[in-house]
């Protein structure tokens, strides 16, 4: 049903990632699907990276360790933002489109008030893309 699997990464909060990335894996595995890992970052310095090279050197190995750790067909495309702040959704929604993700997997925050304003990186997705999208909480 699904052949490639986007997972967004913030590698800045990948430890609260766990419960998304399982599920992300869990859908890969069963459908025998390629998973991808895609993630944001900007030309400037960073607390995950210097550079934009260094950010896709982490981001590459993060893919490559959970393809081995799992045995599944795993991929990364670090996506370079000139603003990440205003710029992330569409850069995700180009992204998902081009590497013809057909089911995004994404962690998503408990919904507070400020979403009736600004709504969150995963409501976007899942209003926007083509794809399937399944958040997680």
């Amino acid at each position: 049903m699904f052949r490639k699997v986007i997972f967004p990464v913030d590698m800045a909060h990948i430890d609260k990632l766990s419960r998304a990335l399982q599920v992300a894996l869990d859908l890969t595995r069963h459908y025998d699907a390629e998973i991808c890992f895609i993630g944001v970052t900007g030309t400037t310095p960073s607390t995950v990276a210097p550079n934009p090279s260094a950010y896709e050197a982490k981001l590459t190995a993060f893919a490559a360790e959970q393809g081995a750790a799992h045995g599944l067909r795993a991929s990364a495309k670090a996506l370079i933002s000139h603003d990440p702040s205003i710029d992330t959704d569409k850069t995700l929604l180009a992204a998902i489109s081009d590497l013809q993700g057909d089911l995004v997997v994404m962690q998503t925050h408990t919904p507070n008030a400020l979403d009736y304003i600004w709504a969150g990186h995963g409501d976007t997705i899942a209003a926007h893309s083509a794809a399937s999208v399944f958040l997680i909480r």
